[in-house]
């Protein structure tokens, strides 16, 4: 037969018939996700990318990143990543590559030395496991810096290298220091 209600009782019943699906909890979390992109000012190209985080404390849950190189970024003082960092970061923990540009001081030197740093694991004495060029000394310096302050008590080795001859006779076959 025929069912009789009010129109009250029919919107009653429709939302209970109504259960969120996949695709609408999907398209909810994606839209979620744009919009805070597009607070921060992110704007990112690819497909299958991880989603941004939205603070420092969200490596330690979601990517398992080494206590004390979290500690590290505690006593440095940075509290809450930056923008480039907010995406930056989980793209390189996930082994994606990335082309990032962003303004001088926005955190790029961080945004590649965390997940570099995660990537490595732990100290080994195997030789040089990572290399970071870089176009100028004042970058080095700064990279080098940052590095020592993010690495402290992890046990790796951080080193700059500016002059080729000096590198040779430091880190050569017949040197005693190995990296």
């Amino acid at each position: 037969g025929i069912k009789w209600m009010s129109s009250l009782e029919a919107k009653v019943e429709d939302a209970k018939d109504k259960k969120p699906t996949a695709e609408k909890l999907e398209r909810l979390r994606r839209e979620k996700i744009n919009r805070f992109r597009n607070q921060h000012r992110i704007t990112i190209q690819g497909t299958d990318l991880p989603d941004p985080i939205a603070t420092f404390d969200q490596l330690q849950r979601e990517y398992k990143i080494h206590p004390k190189i979290m500690e590290n970024i505690q006593a440095a003082g940075f509290q809450v990543p930056t923008p480039i960092q907010m995406q930056a970061i989980p793209v390189m923990l996930h082994g994606r590559e990335l082309l990032a540009s962003a303004p001088t001081g926005s955190g790029k030197t961080l945004a590649f030395c965390i997940p570099l740093l995660s990537h490595l694991k732990q100290p080994r004495n195997k030789g040089f496991r990572a290399l970071i060029i870089s176009p100028t000394r004042e970058l080095a310096s700064q990279t080098h810096r940052e590095l020592l302050k993010l690495a402290e008590g992890t046990g790796f080795r951080i080193h700059m290298i500016h002059k080729a001859a000096e590198a040779a006779k430091k880190f050569g076959p017949k040197s005693s220091k190995k990296f």
